[in-house]
């Protein structure tokens, strides 16, 4: 089968950059695929981070691409579509995660509809942090395709807000395995740093204001001299709210701050070192982070969020924190040190999520769902 994969790959970099990359290698093992990528994501004064693209010293996996749409530029809309009738895929992969990219994206699957199967692998329906046109907007675009794969189940009932009708599947998020062999904590810690004999608390990824940084720090200064923190990843707009809590936390000397994009060669090092990979998210669908987790076999504290109960609570691989508060953060990072056992419990249920997570079988479904609708062309 040939199959069209439109949204970011390599020299874009991030979580749906790497996702894709992982889907475009599994999905090239059986079928002819072909990447379509943005030539513009984003115009630069609209990224709230240092840069949208690769560096030097980073380790993307260079998939071959073409890169022709910008999202701001109307006519490449058409020289997008065009490239991809012309080269007469049988399925249209399209990967939807902000209402930014509803206008460029909607246009294509809809003029794409009656020429292949179009299925849209939506990451968020309804945004974290929201706007007055996100729901027009997303309605656009879901117009536009046959059928949805969602990550949780939490995304499907957002879906199923804006369109009672959808045909959709979920499909849990694949783990990432492409960041090697977990280290040795004492080698991890050295390379970061950290003290030794300490229980190790990571907060991973992008900082944005509804991932809750601000409160774990909160819930952090009320924690014994025992425990360290490791916040790693690069703010999406200024740090300084986090600085001023950190430095008002008495504790500095024990918050470790890695304020970097962290390449996929670094990022061993934070998971190896950790005991909990901590998530206070205020709002969730899921999580890439949990993915990384499991890769690395480190439990999670997740806030009662979005489907972060679904996809971590539920399967025993973390602990919930009954509330989005520094106190119940708290509450739940001294329960899970309380008893080592606790750990090792959901250590357990990680290995076994593992084997059901693997990009093969997420390949799969995603192509025996296609075939459902592969009539429904015109």
């Amino acid at each position: 089968m040939k199959i069209a994969i439109l949204s970011c790959f390599y020299p874009y970099r991030g979580g749906i950059s790497q996702f894709n990359a992982c889907l475009y290698g599994e999905l090239s093992k059986n079928h002819i695929v072909k990447a379509f990528n943005f030539k513009r994501q984003y115009p630069e004064f609209l990224f709230p981070g240092k840069t949208q693209y690769v560096t030097a010293d980073d380790e993307a996996v260079p998939i071959e691409s073409v890169s022709l749409l910008d999202t701001a530029n109307p006519f490449t809309y058409v020289t997008t579509l065009k490239a991809i009738r012309e080269w007469e895929p049988d399925l249209l992969v399209i990967r939807y995660w902000m209402s930014y990219f509803a206008p460029s994206l909607g246009f294509i699957a809809r003029h794409m509809k009656k020429r292949c199967t179009v299925i849209s692998i939506l990451d968020n329906v309804v945004p974290h942090e929201q706007r007055f046109f996100d729901k027009p907007f997303t309605k656009y675009f879901l117009k536009g395709s046959h059928a949805y794969v969602t990550l949780c189940n939490a995304v499907a009932e957002d879906l199923l807000e804006l369109a009672p009708d959808a045909q959709y599947t979920v499909i849990q998020h694949p783990l990432y395995s492409h960041f090697g062999k977990r280290l040795g904590r004492d080698e991890a810690e050295r390379k970061l740093g950290l003290e030794s004999g300490m229980k190790n608390i990571l907060f991973f990824g992008l900082i944005r204001e509804y991932k809750g940084l601000d409160i774990l720090i909160k819930a952090f200064k009320g924690l014994g001299p025992g425990y360290q923190l490791i916040i790693a990843g690069e703010p999406y707009g200024s740090f300084s709210q986090y600085r001023k809590l950190i430095d008002e936390s008495g504790c500095q000397d024990r918050i470790h701050t890695f304020l970097h994009y962290v390449k996929d060669s670094e990022v061993k090092d934070f998971f190896s070192a950790a005991d909990v990979s901590v998530l206070p998210y205020r709002s969730a669908t899921q999580s890439g982070i949990s993915s990384i987790s499991y890769h690395f076999e480190v439990p999670m504290i997740v806030t009662d969020v979005g489907g972060m109960k679904e996809t971590i609570g539920d399967r025993g691989t973390g602990m919930i924190a009954n509330e989005c508060t520094p106190e119940a953060v708290r509450d739940a990072i001294k329960k899970y040190f309380s008893d080592r056992e606790i750990s090792e419990k959901y250590k357990t249920a990680i290995r076994k999520e593992k084997e059901l997570l693997s990009w093969e079988t997420f390949c799969k479904k995603l192509i025996d769902f296609s075939f459902l609708f592969k009539n429904t062309k015109r």
